[in-house]
């Protein structure tokens, strides 16, 4: 009983340290779960309407009223970026699951079985990392059409190479350890052994980069609406608020507002990635 109690007693100080986190991480998960809850219920954090404005109420400077001022045809401009989040961070994800998925596939068949395969999947890697990511995602958008969902598209299948290159080196060094060749010896079949041992220990460094590609993701599709790849107006994408507020430099407001929401959302998913890539 003494020793129970004992191992308990490590296992809740493990969580505890487990925990345990750096102020800045806590408030990057703050600032992430409010642009979460921006995106799945809008209107329960402002009453306005994100398409109708007030003509008498245009460019209003940020007041109480107006947290973010108002634009050009009376629209406040913190609704707008409120129900753009929805947007921003729904074609963020479907870029993320495409490289993820794509990429870890292209990555775990090539570094599990080796051979031509390696070697082919290594070759059309190269190819893709041979291209910008942000030139081959205007690419790509321009050929299937310009709507957000589309260039979430795009950014996805811009980041396939590195979700390849990673996943390929983490199974080359998984598929080299102890346990798997103690499985090959157990008779263990080859497909079990890939998604029963190599699968989940290659997969533990990528979900630090996938929460990086999050926020990568969300600034290109911001650049891809900025340049009209995106949703048309009424929309309201943060890099189309940010091209909107451009031809109206005498009201600042209009472009940084939304941009500072993006820069804000894309920093705390980079601070939050680099803390899971030191914690175990």
């Amino acid at each position: 009983m003494t020793f129970i109690s004992a191992s308990s007693g490590i296992n809740r100080v493990n969580w505890l340290a487990a925990l345990r986190m750096p102020p800045i991480v806590a408030l990057s998960f703050v600032i992430i779960a409010i642009v979460i809850a921006w995106s799945v219920a809008p209107g329960l954090f402002t009453s306005h309407s994100p398409v109708a404005g007030v003509p008498a109420d245009k460019l209003l400077r940020p007041s109480l009223a107006h947290w973010f001022g108002t634009d050009h045809l009376g629209r406040d401009v913190y609704t707008r970026v409120v129900y753009g989040t929805a947007s921003s961070v729904s074609s963020a994800l479907v870029a993320v699951v495409i490289g993820v998925v794509v990429g870890g596939l292209i990555g775990l068949f090539a570094g599990f079985l080796g051979g031509w395969v390696d070697v082919v999947f290594a070759r059309l890697v190269d190819v893709l990392l041979s291209i910008p990511k942000f030139l081959l995602a205007v690419i790509i958008v321009t050929a299937i059409g310009f709507e957000t969902i589309n260039a979430a598209i795009a950014t996805g299948v811009s980041a396939v190479a590195i979700f390849a290159r990673v996943t390929r080196a983490e199974v080359l060094k998984t598929r080299q350890a102890t346990f798997v060749e103690a499985a090959y010896l157990s008779g263990g079949s080859r497909w079990y052994i890939l998604w029963r041992h190599v699968l989940p220990n290659a997969s533990r460094s990528v979900l630090p980069l996938a929460v990086l590609q999050f926020g990568e993701s969300i600034l290109v599709i911001a650049s891809l609406a900025f340049l009209g790849y995106g949703d048309p107006p009424p929309a309201s994408d943060w890099g189309l608020l940010i091209s909107i507020g451009k031809d109206y430099l005498k009201w600042p407001w209009l472009v940084y507002a939304p941009a500072f929401v993006t820069i804000l959302t894309v920093l705390s998913v980079n601070r939050i990635s680099r803390w899971l890539r030191k914690t175990d």
